[in-house]
């Protein structure tokens, strides 16, 4: 593993620059990709500003502040976005990745149906019903920004298995359908390790195995990224990901792959 295509920094929910440069170096990357939190949905418009979630704002003094690390580091610095996909929001969502163009784009699904796809989020009181449509929602949504053609990446695909009260609801069917939209996409899966490690909830990667298999039967590629929030993340999660790719024999993609024009407005 040379290259972690997912990152965070101090412009949204990850620490200062400097620090994450010189842990990522630390821990034998050649390059790291800067991708933080980005919403354009109003309706957590107040859970945005709470958590800083206003990369839309800031996206281009990230910038210039990681020409400056450039200069610092014999690492190849990205500039790269993660973000949450609403499918109702996906002409604004053009719009805003073709006016920013962002080395890469990260598409991800933090919120699906008014409720968050977090442990925190409660479903104490929903049947085993509303769990399973939950899911179903979950993964319509995945399918719908893969196909909208504005990402370059999917981020944790099945987030939903973090949660506990949703665990082991994604089916083969959920799978299959994800590696097929995948197949005939441009939109290539991560696998993250934002959930393994010393400050993992449930120490799995994203795709769990049996949703790996789904895409590597469909002959679907991936790139790989830490998620790294902290520095220590990258020390933590770099080996482990190299071991899993050992174990795997997988090979990532380069992230020379993800690099090109990004999505015309409202495309």
């Amino acid at each position: 593993m040379t290259a972690d295509v997912h990152a965070h920094t101090s412009y949204s929910d990850g620490s200062g620059i400097p620090l994450m440069v010189d842990a990522a170096e630390a821990a034998g990357l050649d390059a790291v990709g800067f991708a933080d939190h980005c919403s354009l949905s109003e309706a957590w418009r107040d859970e945005r500003l709470l958590w800083n979630r206003n990369f839309d704002r800031t996206h281009e003094r990230r910038r210039e502040a990681l020409a400056v690390a450039a200069d610092r580091t014999d690492l190849t610095l990205y500039d790269a976005v993660e973000m949450d996909y609403e499918p109702e929001l996906a002409p604004a969502i053009g719009d805003f990745l073709a006016a920013a163009d962002f080395d890469y784009a990260i598409g991800s699904v933090h919120y699906v149906a008014g409720k968050q796809v977090f442990p925190f989020e409660s479903f104490d009181d929903a049947s085993d019903a509303e769990r399973r449509a939950f899911v179903d929602d979950y993964y319509d949504a995945i399918v719908s920004l893969v196909g909208s053609g504005l990402f370059d990446v999917l981020a944790h695909v099945d987030l939903v298995e973090n949660h506990p009260a949703l665990s082991g609801l994604t089916t083969a069917a959920h799978r299959d359908r994800v590696a097929a939209a995948c197949a005939d996409s441009r939109t290539v899966p991560e696998i993250n390790a934002g959930r393994a490690g010393d400050r993992g909830e449930f120490d799995l990667f994203h795709p769990t195995d049996p949703f790996a298999e789904a895409f590597r039967d469909r002959g679907v590629r991936f790139v790989v990224g830490t998620d790294s929030h902290d520095p220590e993340d990258f020390a933590d999660r770099v080996p482990r990901l190299e071991r899993y790719l050992d174990e795997t024999g997988i090979e990532p993609l380069p992230v020379e792959s993800l690099l090109g024009d990004p999505p015309t407005a409202t495309e």
